[in-house]
């Protein structure tokens, strides 16, 4: 071996190092995430005089609020908080063939409108693939410059010589460094490569976007500590077969890590849905028991989602349960309740729950919806079509409260729903819409009685 240079092993999932394989990672518990690289250690650390650190009092630290760079997008907009804050490093994660990359083109195409320098890096299309996925967007500007390379120390020359205001760079497992002795995409690389643009997008006030692959379950690949070195984290989910997909903040230091933008995927690119309540409805079967529509909350976002159930007896001495988009547990244990406090004998049967159109909901608000549409598919009753609801359901059988009422109950009543089935310690100091009948409810039973 070389002299300076050292087998380390680092955990592939949170960036441990140690000077020896072991089973399970120190820092994460991880089990068998350890990796074995080549480290450099003939590296120079230049070492600053401590004259030259200044230490400054909070209160005299002049707060300003950050200038933002507007996509046109308003969506994307959301989802950042406003817009693309100058100097920032937001990392892009999604399954192959999402739109991950069709977005940011698509970013690129309405910043390079405005006259905004943009750079797009890719390491793993060349220049005639880019070209042809943009023909199908549009018609781009001169602002927009394309770059077809992995070497980061040769990337990090050009933007620091053309000084873009936005970089974008498909995707950080191809980028490696000369001097770290592993291959792309290893834990080393990824790291390294994600020092370098986040000291570069503070130090140029560059707003860099860094695409990331993911792993089987979902997450970005690499050591976790990736996203933590970044100033916000995005998630572009959805069935690839669907035509609508979801952008989601995990993290941002810039905004809410509650609001959501939806797209849907056409011929020409990625469309924005204003109102993607009426989209998740749209195609709702009539007069079928074990459909109830719920609104649950995203940020400041309501939305308007269908709940299906499907509950038949049993063939065999364990029943199955399945739940697609919605927690497992939690229905093994709202179907708990309602056998307990409510008498109702499901042991014996099978139950399929289902959120239509491939959404993905957690929060408790939407727990009153399943109760009463498995409910519904087991006596075979259908549910109002104008009929709404929203709770939270406690072990005990009580309906309790949720947030944002008012909001729900307007976004309802927008599209044209009737009737509202909500907690009853929520109707206090709530102003109903016109034509809107609100039903309030203390427990699971109540509710029962109403259908």
């Amino acid at each position: 071996m070389a002299k300076g240079k050292n087998n380390v092993f680092f955990c592939q999932e949170c960036g441990y190092e140690s000077s020896k394989w072991v089973g399970q990672c120190p820092a994460c518990k991880a089990w068998n995430t350890m990796v074995e690289e080549i480290v450099d250690k003939k590296s120079s650390v230049t070492h600053r005089q401590i004259t030259e650190v200044q230490v400054a009092k909070l209160n005299d630290v002049q707060s300003s609020s950050e200038k933002r760079m507007d996509t046109h997008i308003e969506e994307l907009n959301r989802v950042l908080g406003g817009g693309i804050v100058p100097g920032s490093l937001v990392l892009v994660g999604g399954d192959p063939g999402i739109g991950k990359s069709t977005l940011l083109l698509q970013t690129c195409k309405s910043l390079s409108d405005q006259k905004i320098a943009v750079l797009y890096i890719s390491g793993e299309e060349s220049l005639q693939q880019i070209k042809m996925r943009a023909d199908r967007i549009g018609i781009f500007s001169d602002e927009m410059t394309l770059l077809c390379e992995t070497n980061l120390d040769l990337i990090q020359g050009v933007i620091e010589e053309r000084k873009p205001q936005v970089v974008v760079i498909d995707s950080i497992q191809t980028m490696f460094r000369e001097n770290v002795n592993s291959a792309p995409g290893s834990v080393s690389q990824v790291r390294e490569a994600t020092s370098v643009l986040m000291r570069l997008a503070k130090e140029q006030g560059i707003a860099i976007f860094v695409v990331g692959h993911v792993t089987k379950e979902g997450t970005v690949a690499g050591p976790r500590v990736l996203e933590h070195m970044v100033d916000t984290v995005l998630y572009f989910e959805g069935d690839r077969y669907a035509s609508y997909r979801i952008l989601r903040a995990v993290k941002n230091r810039f905004g809410s890590t509650n609001e959501i933008g939806v797209f849907e995927m056409c011929q020409s690119g990625l469309r924005e849905v204003p109102n993607p309540s009426e989209y998740m409805l749209d195609g709702k079967p009539k007069n079928a028991s074990g459909s109830i529509v719920v609104c649950t909350m995203e940020g400041t976002r309501p939305l308007l989602v269908e709940i299906q159930a499907l509950v038949c007896h049993s063939a065999f001495g364990m029943p199955r349960r399945t739940a697609a988009g919605v927690d497992y547990n939690r229905v093994n244990l709202l179907m708990a309740v309602l056998e307990k406090n409510v008498g109702v004998r499901l042991a014996d049967q099978d139950a399929y729950i289902n959120i239509a159109g491939g959404m993905k909901v957690s929060e408790p608000a939407t727990d009153l919806g399943l109760v009463l549409a498995i409910i519904s598919s087991f006596r075979n009753r259908p549910i109002a079509e104008d009929m709404i609801c929203f709770g939270e359901v406690g072990l005990s059988g009580e309906v309790r409260s949720v947030n944002m009422v008012e909001q729900r109950i307007a976004e309802a009543h927008k599209l044209g729903f009737k009737q509202c089935i909500l907690p009853k310690v929520c109707m206090k100091n709530i102003q109903k819409p016109d034509g809107m009948l609100l039903k309030g409810v203390e427990n699971v039973r109540e509710a029962l009685e109403i259908l």
